[in-house]
């Protein structure tokens, strides 16, 4: 009887060490969760922060963007626009000949002394 009251006796004090490690590790995990809280926290913190930073070079860089490009190309003065609005209504002229013509469809576009050169060269591309 005095083995069996020993060995409870000893089985208790296992116990009481077992549950003494236990309320250890639970405190240890408890820390550990609350520092990986503020980590989160100082993370998500300094993601905001740089963002904003971010966003903040993103305009400015616009904004330099914007400057020099009015630097280098000032407003147009009436002869550019009027040369430009002449270009592309030529280009929008001569779209519906050059398209006929690169679809096979009609002969080369600006005269005659270049309509041999321009089917030679288009012979020799559809031999490729």
């Amino acid at each position: 009887m005095t083995s069996l009251f020993a060995q409870e006796i000893r089985l208790s004090k296992r116990h009481e060490e077992i549950v003494s490690q236990r309320l250890m590790l639970l405190q240890q995990m408890d820390n550990r969760f609350g520092d990986q809280n503020l980590d989160k926290a100082s993370q998500m913190q300094a993601a905001k922060t740089a963002y904003k930073r971010n966003v903040s070079l993103l305009n400015d860089i616009e904004a330099a963007a914007k400057s020099l490009q009015t630097r280098i190309h000032p407003l147009s003065q009436p002869e550019v626009v009027s040369l430009e609005t002449r270009y592309w209504a030529s280009v929008e002229e001569y779209i519906p000949k050059w398209e006929q013509f690169l679809l096979g469809k009609a002969p080369y576009p600006i005269g005659f002394e270049n309509q041999n050169e321009a089917e030679n060269a288009m012979q020799n591309e559809a031999q490729l």
